[in-house]
């Protein structure tokens, strides 16, 4: 059985700087909307785990890929992934571990994305939390 086709098209103009970790635009057109609210690195009793920002990164994003499946979808289906940084310098360090946790969990095809920092998140020991915009065939 053929997969369905992606609705999404990404888009990176050759005269931005070039997209890494991320894409420029994302053009959706048709199917199923589906926004998924923000997960942090919550295990299944409501505990925050993992003692680096990387580790959460990955509990969080394996969390925001339970709710995307539970509605019907794949990474492929990101069009749009927030994240939230208690501390940016410290995602910028891990940039790189990051995006090999994002390829191992998600796959080569980046949404567009932004990282914001704030002050807190709602569970205090929480340094990220991502939310996340998808359309479905």
């Amino acid at each position: 059985m053929t997969p369905d086709p992606s609705p999404l098209e990404r888009i990176n103009p050759a005269e931005l700087s070039p997209a890494t970790g991320f894409s420029h635009a994302v053009a959706a057109t048709g199917g199923r909307l589906v926004f998924l609210a923000g997960q942090t690195a919550l295990d299944g009793s409501g505990k925050v785990v993992g003692e680096t920002l990387p580790e959460q990164f990955e509990r969080a994003l394996a969390n925001l890929l339970t709710a995307l499946a539970a509605a019907g979808g794949t990474p492929a289906h990101l069009a749009r992934v927030t994240v939230y940084a208690v501390d940016v310098e410290a995602y910028r360090t891990h940039a790189r571990e990051l995006g090999r946790v994002w390829h191992r969990l998600a796959g080569r095809d980046y949404p567009a994305m932004a990282v914001i920092g704030v002050v807190r998140l709602w569970d205090t020991e929480a340094q990220l939390e991502l939310d996340g915009i998808a359309v479905l065939p």
